[in-house]
């Protein structure tokens, strides 16, 4: 990618993750509204969205450190910081409860590997917490995540840098985004079923 190019937000790829449109909409066209979920999410993140350093039993604990990767060329901050020795331990902070999936695992491993290079260390595992159900779980990163990540990384900056919004989704993953009345995904979703159904009506 061009050394000439804007960082994006470590938060983009996560977005992306989820919803490709749901990434340009706030991060190529600057689209963003509130929702229950993302007030939850604001809630959760006060507690470690302000910086402070502390030690315990051995362990420093650094809050809301500002990362970055040149070479992928990322910002953002990592909610949580744990320092064992010399060897950094992100934990990623989410409101809700536990859940399976891949968005939440790519922002943390984005974290891991802007420590590995801010540290000169090899960063292999690190931890998602969830607020509401008050679970952690250990992610050991993979060198298939890894190239997953370089993907994910590129595709983002390719739609930044384009100015691309991709179509609308319009599947459950719609339901319960904040984005959904500038996305108009049930608009788009119920013209691309006239046009297929008028290409069905005509086809002798």
């Amino acid at each position: 990618m061009p050394d000439t190019a804007d960082p994006i937000m470590i938060s983009a790829l996560e977005h992306y993750s989820y919803c490709p449109r749901q990434c340009a909409l706030i991060h190529v066209e600057q689209t963003f509204h509130e929702n229950l979920y993302t007030m939850r999410g604001r809630d959760v993140h006060e507690n470690v969205d302000v910086e402070s350093s502390h030690a315990l039993a051995g362990v420093r604990y650094e809050r809301a450190l500002p990362i970055w990767s040149r070479r992928l060329n990322l910002v953002g901050k990592a909610d949580m910081v744990e320092f064992h020795g010399d060897v950094p331990y992100p934990v990623e902070y989410k409101s809700g409860r536990h859940r399976a999936g891949h968005p939440e695992v790519l922002q943390l491993l984005a974290q891991a590997v802007c420590l590995e290079e801010m540290f000169q260390v090899k960063v292999e595992k690190g931890a998602l917490y969830w607020h509401g159900s008050r679970e952690r779980k250990e992610i050991v990163f993979t060198e298939a995540m890894r190239g997953h990540l370089e993907e994910v990384v590129a595709a983002v900056h390719a739609m930044v840098a384009g100015n691309h919004v991709p179509p609308p989704v319009n599947d459950k993953r719609c339901k319960d985004c904040s984005l959904k009345e500038s996305c108009l995904p049930h608009v788009v979703g119920e013209k691309g079923r006239s046009r297929k159904a008028a290409r069905e009506l005509f086809v002798v």
